[in-house]
């Protein structure tokens, strides 16, 4: 996740205590009867890999998921669309797989063993019409799809477990940020942003596009998971369009996508989801496009990780039913930057590629997060966090050239988001660089409280004010929605290069403007210029 914490944290806080942790997590679910959805092996531990064929369409994925299998590897899921499959495999099991005919690439997506694959489950899930007639591997397993062991909530969820602060109704008046990027119906600007907020504002404030016109735009926060029994988001949520994607396979049951409550930070989906499409209504906050819907895409993982597979999954599920923007507030784990010249991490860097690119293809924007470690993403830079997803022992000491990238947020065509504060400046933790930064929103000050950081909802129908650049790219979706709404027949690129030019004139009033463009890249975004 990308948000910062208070006090000078400055990185973004992934889950509740140290990795340690997830040892721990592990042998208690198990001990309780398997809270963690995975089944238990033959003695050895299990890797998950994504194996991608050379040919990017269901015959690869195909193709992979039978040279996979004859490796001994157990294939769990198939990405039709982009020629690959999720397996569960033991050994040396990737060494071996890659020198086999038609595979392009193998990689593992975790560093940490898990006890086997996931269990199977019956019932809604899989990419169903999509594959032109080629049987998927729901199937070639007798109509069974795999998905989750259904432990999270089933009747919304709550903050237990969590430390976030919450804050008390705040009746769509703490909104420093949508009068920056002029959602409030008023030209966007800075001068507006010293005020004082009053909370004597009109409740029915004009807005760029009309309700009705927004409805019929989808977008998808593919995040932690969406509280939608919140009443800022009841009827922005689409059930039909929503999913659990948190083991790298779609589960449609219902609620399936809300915030698991016993992992940390979990409403962090629910936040993002307010800034993008709370109801106006005179209550809790407004998003930037409200009646918008949103498909909620659960990718956060039983151990508080967001694994490559997952965002494949959830990146292709939000491009089959349409999204015309897919938020990406997140980085992929376990390596907070991923190496070309590793082949495991090549293997994740092609996976979530491709699953990018289907989404572009499809006609979604994909946006993500710059991230929160102020780090120039055009220089060599240091990385001491990854693997996080390890059992003990301290992180790699890793000094990575320029070639080394986040997913989702430095591939081909996304549109990178960095942090601006209330007056406009970049904010202190946000990342940067010349060419990798699309364009600046508002991402807050983590000591800001409610009028320096970003106020949105949290489950349980509560509130909470955070800051970091995932609050920024919330924001541009929210900004892509009401230009989708307003232009039905415009694509990516055209949407694209829409938010560009109307950024360009919305610069703080300070010397040198929107010139440092390594910081704000096409400018701040503005909603009704242009």
């Amino acid at each position: 996740m990308e948000q910062v914490s208070p006090a000078g944290g400055g990185r973004a806080r992934r889950r509740t205590g140290p990795v340690s942790v997830l040892a721990a997590m592990m042998l208690t679910a198990l001990l309780l009867g398997g809270a963690v959805p995975y089944v238990a092996g033959q003695g050895r531990p299990y890797l998950s890999y994504l194996v991608l064929a050379e040919r990017p369409d269901a015959g690869g994925a195909a193709a992979a998921a039978a040279e996979a299998e004859a490796e001994g590897g157990r294939v769990v899921q198939d990405y039709p669309q982009i020629g690959a499959v999720l397996v569960y495999a033991q050994g040396a099991f990737a060494e071996r797989l890659r020198s086999r005919p038609g595979i392009a690439a193998v990689g593992a997506t975790r560093t940490a063993a898990v006890p086997g694959p996931p269990r199977p489950i019956g019932g809604a899930g899989g990419f169903a019409g999509v594959l032109d007639g080629t049987a998927s591997l729901e199937s070639r397993i007798g109509g069974q799809t795999p998905g989750s062991d259904g432990s999270g909530s089933a009747d919304g969820a709550d903050a237990a477990g969590d430390s976030t602060a919450t804050l008390p109704d705040p009746a769509e008046r703490s909104d420093w940020n949508l009068d920056m990027i002029g959602a409030n119906g008023a030209p966007a600007g800075f001068s507006a942003l010293l005020r004082t907020p009053t909370g004597d504002r009109a409740v029915d404030r004009q807005v760029p596009a009309a309700p009705q016109a927004l409805r019929r735009v989808l977008v998808a926060v593919l995040d932690s998971g969406v509280d939608d029994t919140h009443p800022d988001l009841r009827s922005a949520v689409d059930p039909q369009a929503s999913v659990s994607c948190a083991d790298g396979r779609p589960d449609a049951r219902f609620g399936a996508w809300r915030p698991d409550p016993g992992v940390g930070e979990s409403g962090h989906g629910t936040h993002v989801a307010g800034i993008v499409g709370a109801a106006r209504d005179g209550h809790g906050v407004t998003g930037v496009a409200p009646g918008v819907r949103i498909a909620a895409v659960r990718l956060l993982g039983p151990l508080g990780q967001y694994y490559a597979e997952n965002i494949v999954c959830g990146m292709l599920w939000a491009a089959d039913h349409g999204a015309k923007a897919i938020n990406d507030s997140y980085f992929a784990d376990p390596w907070k930057y991923n190496c070309p010249e590793d082949p495991d991490q090549a293997a994740l860097i092609a996976a979530v590629g491709r699953a990018v690119a289907y989404a572009q293809r499809q006609g979604a924007v994909v946006v993500a997060s710059a991230g929160n470690d102020a780090q120039d993403l055009t220089a060599g830079r240091d990385d001491r966090r990854s693997p996080n997803d390890r059992m003990s022992g301290p992180a790699e000491d890793r000094e990575l050239g320029t070639e080394c990238i986040r997913l989702p947020g430095e591939l081909p065509g996304v549109m990178t988001v960095s942090a601006v504060d209330r007056r406009g400046l970049p904010a202190s933790y946000t990342n940067f660089g010349r060419g990798r930064i699309s364009i600046a929103a508002p991402g807050g000050d983590p000591d800001g409280g409610s009028q320096g950081a970003i106020v949105s909802d949290w489950p349980g129908g509560q509130y909470a004010a955070l800051a970091g650049t995932s609050m920024a790219a919330a924001h541009v979706t929210g900004a892509v929605a009401v230009a989708a709404a307003g232009h039905p027949e415009w694509g990516p690129d055209r949407l694209i290069a829409h938010l560009a030019d109307t950024a360009a004139a919305n610069c703080p009033m300070l010397p040198g403007g929107c010139h440092d463009r390594e910081y704000y890249g096409a400018g701040v975004l503005d909603l009704v210029s242009g």
